[in-house]
């Protein structure tokens, strides 16, 4: 029974010193006319205003969805925290929190079926603008630096990630989508020379690993180099966990830099 009541005790001061740690990301507003993104911002520890940073937006999945601007750390943002994390990293880092009623990508079911259509040729969601316009904004500014600008996504975010790289092919550094799924023939076209490294579950029954087997295959045959894919053979939909656990994650994200150009 004291074994237990320790447990349980050790157990919440753990709860508490996360939650305390994740205070750090700074609750925020970001308005354009009538629409507002929620997001949480992480500054690096010995942050300089006058100096540009790394910048990696991370798009949470569907369960963390809400206007509570707190949910969307649920999953990862422990992992930035980290005190060598923000020692040998020092980045800004955003997870925009996605209202309930939308998504961070267009795409819809088949009838009867559990597959998706895409829809990366259509108008972007409202969210997915808003980040947009918020990473706009912030290199606007001069704090970023945009030859280091990062997304992340899981599931629903991941579905966006690929989404976003497909509009924007050349805003992006690198990518890693987690557990997600996109317009292949869409990312072939247009963002196949994007850094990635793909995470997914072999056991996944909510968003089934094989579109992102398609197109790392057809990444593969059509000879790009700069795609890596991670499957886990034990891991069901939570295979964010592995990949954030990945010792290669961020030293291989960070390492990709996008090509000085004159307008840079």
């Amino acid at each position: 029974m004291k074994t237990m009541l320790a447990f349980v005790v050790t157990l919440l001061l753990c709860q508490l010193v996360l939650a305390q740690d994740l205070n750090a990301y700074e609750k925020k507003l970001f308005i354009k006319g009538k629409d507002t993104l929620r997001y949480r911002i992480l500054y690096p520890e010995k942050y300089k205003k006058r100096k540009a940073y790394p910048l990696v937006m991370f798009l949470h999945g569907s369960g963390e969805r809400g206007r509570d601007n707190e949910a969307q750390l649920m999953h990862g943002g422990d992992l930035f925290i980290k005190e060598n994390i923000r020692k040998n990293f020092p980045a800004i880092v955003i997870f925009p929190q996605c209202p309930s009623d939308s998504t961070w990508s267009r795409y819809r079911r088949e009838k009867n079926s559990e597959e998706r259509i895409y829809l990366s040729n259509e108008t972007a969601t409202v969210p997915q603008n808003l980040v947009k316009q918020l990473m706009d904004s912030l290199t606007g500014n001069g704090i970023i630096n945009n030859r280091q600008i990062y997304l992340g996504g899981l599931s629903l975010g991941g579905m966006g990630t690929y989404d976003m790289l497909i509009r924007y092919p050349d805003y992006f550094a690198a990518a890693f989508p987690i557990c997600g799924a996109a317009n292949i023939p869409l990312f072939l076209d247009n963002a196949r020379n994007v850094p990635i490294w793909i995470f997914h579950g072999a056991l996944d029954n909510s968003v089934s690993p094989k579109p992102d087997r398609e197109l790392y295959m057809a990444l593969m045959t059509r000879g790009i180099k700069t795609v890596t894919y991670t499957e886990y053979p034990k891991a069901a939909h939570n295979s964010w966990d592995s990949a954030f656990a990945e010792p290669k994650l961020l030293p291989w994200l960070f390492s990709n830099k996008k090509k000085q150009t004159q307008k840079d």
